[in-house]
């Protein structure tokens, strides 16, 4: 996790927006490797773990990750998604929760300066210097109103995950979903559909 996100996470409990406390444990070129964040609000503790910041609430460090499966869905062009995620300039974040994390790459080539949040990521990804990975039980742990632009894979795009990516998306900005026929959150303008894609505007 890039350092600088600490400002912008948040505690996935139901109370009050407050800033976590960041306790570093091993940290490589400001990225955090290993290290506990905590909530001054309820006092949970969350780990990071090779990177990752894991806010599922388990009390045991992750398994290994093996051979991750192949996936069956197919990803959306990162070209379209640069297009439609419509960003000028550098700086912020863009979430991209669920399998549209495998995009990070291609679109940190067609993006730069902005750096990638991957909520829930595949297993085979791992932090990079333009993506920071969070684990989490149906609740985005970021602040509300943070994001550049989101990107919802097809793999999530439930009720409960596409209105935490709503909270979390600046007004004005696009809501990018892998998938035609998404279970839609209110507050947002429908902009187009087609090629296996939703893209709307939060209002």
């Amino acid at each position: 996790m890039h350092i600088e996100l600490t400002e912008m996470l948040r505690c996935p409990e139901p109370h009050r927006e407050e800033f976590l406390v960041l306790q570093t444990g091993e940290v490589r070129q400001r990225m955090v490797r290993a290290g506990l964040i905590g909530c001054p609000v309820c006092k949970n503790e969350f780990p990071v773990l090779r990177g990752i910041v894991d806010f599922t609430g388990s009390k045991r460090p992750s398994a290994p990750r093996g051979p991750a499966p192949p996936s069956p869905l197919p990803m959306a062009d990162a070209g379209n998604l640069q297009a439609l995620l419509e960003l000028s300039g550098p700086g912020g974040y863009v979430v991209l929760v669920g399998s549209a994390a495998r995009q990070a790459q291609q679109l940190s080539e067609l993006m730069a300066g902005i750096h990638f949040v991957g909520i829930n990521a595949p297993r085979e990804l791992e932090e990079l210097p333009i993506l920071s990975l969070l684990k989490a039980n149906e609740r985005i742990p970021l602040r509300s109103g943070v994001a550049r632009g989101v990107v919802v894979g097809a793999d999530l795009t439930g009720s409960p995950w596409m209105v935490e990516a709503h909270r979390v998306l600046l007004r004005g900005r696009r809501f990018v979903v892998e998938s035609e026929e998404p279970e839609l959150p209110i507050g947002l303008e429908k902009l187009a559909v087609g090629n296996g894609l939703w893209v709307g505007e939060k209002t």
